[in-house]
């Protein structure tokens, strides 16, 4: 795959995020109004969830839109990195809302109102719910298509808000039932999927910032290698995420007598190979002559002998 292509795809991934950015805008809105209006906090809590995802979804919009910059003196292997780091500003956000949310929903906890939230907003998250899901549906075949991870991400993020709202739901259902206790749970247990989601995201980017690599993938990587005609031994083998895409470093060994143009060949094989299995397109093949076996020298010794 050309960096051609990589760059179209990558702008085909704005199209999720206008519309995660879309759905946000007026779901916060909705939630914040009708949560404030009937007096439910943890409807409340989920519009406050949505307007840390605008924030989320407006980070993955300019990182992508950064990581289209062709690479430059400065970034020989391009901009794709910027997609991580605004995911982690991101994270802060997030993570600074979903506490204050759960210091509100403690502190009403312990104030006991008692009041219940009107049956109405639990309609408007039961709809939110759906509305969610239907984003979800559309950005992750977006994203399984132009394989892009940034937007499968948010993608995720769009099933977890559904959930969010689905729990809010149940809460206000359950106050209605004379327990209005649930509404300030369940604006509670908003804030702590916040927490979860801001960690995960800061986890994920953090690694891959710093060059960590999942041990059990890398592994799976060895192993398509390591099938590959001609070659004899990983010697070492390295990756790192890069944005979207992943980087592999392999020094392998190889029959001694081969020629260049074979060795050539078995270098192509495994980029092939690494694109079809694992569409990954950016491999470093390093090859270094295997050391002669016990059978060889014995072989060689023999001959030479009979010379």
């Amino acid at each position: 795959m050309t960096n051609e292509s990589q760059y179209a795809e990558i702008k085909q991934g704005e199209k999720g995020a206008w519309i995660s950015i879309g759905a946000y805008l007026a779901l916060s809105a909705i939630k914040l109004v009708a949560g404030y209006y009937y007096a439910s906090q943890a409807l409340t809590a989920d519009g406050f969830n949505n307007l840390t995802d605008i924030v989320a979804s407006t980070a993955v919009l300019i990182g992508l839109r950064i990581s289209q910059k062709p690479p430059d003196k400065d970034h020989p292997y391009g901009h794709f990195r910027a997609e991580t780091i605004a995911a982690l500003i991101a994270s802060f956000i997030m993570a600074t809302v979903g506490l204050q949310v759960l210091i509100d929903a403690v502190r009403a906890l312990f104030q006991g109102t008692g009041e219940a939230p009107s049956l109405t907003s639990a309609w408007v998250a039961v709809a939110a719910a759906a509305a969610m899901m239907f984003v979800y549906t559309y950005n992750k075949k977006l994203a399984s298509r132009i394989n892009n991870q940034a937007l499968m991400a948010a993608a995720k993020d769009n099933r977890s808000d559904a959930l969010v709202s689905i729990g809010a739901a149940v809460g206000i259902f359950g106050a209605q039932l004379g327990f209005p206790w649930l509404d300030t749970v369940a604006a509670f247990a908003v804030g702590i999927i916040i927490c979860k989601t801001a960690w995960d995201i800061f986890y994920s980017s953090t690694h891959a910032l710093t060059d960590g690599f999942d041990e059990k993938e890398l592994n799976t990587l060895r192993g398509t290698i390591a099938r590959t005609r001609g070659v004899r031994e990983i010697k070492d083998i390295k990756a790192r995420v890069h944005g979207s895409n992943v980087l592999i470093d392999v020094i392998i060994t190889v029959d001694p007598t081969l020629s260049i143009v074979e060795s050539h060949r078995i270098s192509d094989e495994i980029e092939q190979r690494m694109e079809r299995k694992h569409n990954i397109m950016s491999v470093h093949v390093h090859m270094e002559p295997s050391e002669p076996t016990v059978a060889s020298v014995e072989q060689e010794d023999r001959t030479n002998s009979i010379v």
